[in-house]
């Protein structure tokens, strides 16, 4: 079956109809718009000190805990703010339009002004509270993302790329946070691993947006299906083949563990790939966290990984 058929078949048949306004009042919606699912891409900040075996001392978990809200209030700031700007976009999709902004449980200019608050003090508590670098990261991050917002989500690729380096942001902060020095293939498996997942959240909205692309997510009609299936394939290699390399790379120092297990977690990492591919090529990727969190065959692959890779650090 084509990608063409399947944009036909998957089309709606009836306009989406009002929503009404869900119980909760403006606090639960303020937290609604903040996406709490979503926190969960935030972990991302211990992945460089996990990588370097440096994550549970004391003055780690206290300085990854502060990185981690940090980053949750610039996320949210960036939400409550696009959600603002989106709300009427946001009120002709079947899934979107249940957001507090769009279904009026959230005033618009309530959603800028807590928005703009969180925006301000988040980068000052950086300022007191972390080293330089985390401070110019978290800035340039709210820079991009607001920009994003305004303008560049409409640019072809530029959107790619700018979510895409949100997700690798996320990865760094956390080695810039405790003064790790970064390593460049780590930096190619995240920067490939979240390009794969944007492009197939992407893939999946075209899929099930067809006929309606354009009041949603107006990018999308620019798209074709067969390019963002492209997209995510090719970054699918190139992160399998940038983990590969980063797991083979011994650094000139021979492991003493039982077995090479970060040469073997490559096979998990693979499998885990693979998996989600599954849903990417079905269309159905449009919620990276709830492919992650819902599926259990990817939960326990991500799991085993996990395990290899803590074993590797260890050195056991």
């Amino acid at each position: 079956m084509t990608d063409t058929a399947v944009l036909r078949q998957r089309a709606p048949e009836q306009p989406p109809q009002p929503v009404p306004p869900r119980r909760g009042g403006l606090a639960g919606g303020l937290l609604r718009t903040a996406r709490p699912r979503q926190w969960i891409k935030n972990v991302l900040v211990v992945a460089a000190p996990a990588a370097a075996g440096e994550l549970f001392s004391r003055h780690a978990l206290a300085q990854l805990a502060l990185v981690f809200v940090l980053f949750t209030a610039c996320a949210a700031a960036v939400y409550l703010v696009n959600d603002a700007r989106d709300a009427e976009a946001d009120r002709a999709h079947p899934v979107k339009r249940h957001r507090p902004v769009a279904a009026g449980q959230v005033p618009v200019p309530v959603a800028y002004a807590v928005g703009g608050a969180l925006g301000v003090l988040a980068p000052v508590a950086a300022a007191w509270l972390c080293p330089p670098p985390v401070l110019a990261l978290l800035i340039a991050y709210l820079t991009m993302q607001l920009a994003y917002c305004v303008s560049l989500k409409h640019v072809l690729v530029v959107d790619l790329a700018v979510v895409t380096t949100g997700f690798l942001m996320r990865a760094m902060v956390g080695g810039l946070a405790l003064g790790i020095p970064l390593s460049r293939w780590f930096l190619i498996t995240t920067g490939f691993g979240a390009l794969f997942m944007v492009a197939a959240k992407r893939y999946s909205e075209a899929v099930q947006m067809a006929g309606t692309a354009g009041a949603t997510r107006a990018l999308l009609t620019e798209y074709t299906t067969g390019y963002l299936r492209f997209v995510w394939q090719l970054a699918a290699g190139v992160a399998v083949l940038g983990y590969c390399l980063w797991a083979m790379e011994e650094g000139g120092v021979p492991h003493t563990s039982v077995l090479p297990w970060r040469q073997l977690s490559m096979v998990a990492f693979v499998l885990a790939v693979l998996r989600y591919a599954v849903f990417a090529d079905r269309g159905t990727a449009g919620e990276p966290e709830d492919v992650i969190l819902r599926d259990r065959a990817l939960a326990l692959i991500g799991a085993v990984w996990v395990a290899m890779y803590g074993l590797a650090v260890a050195n056991w």
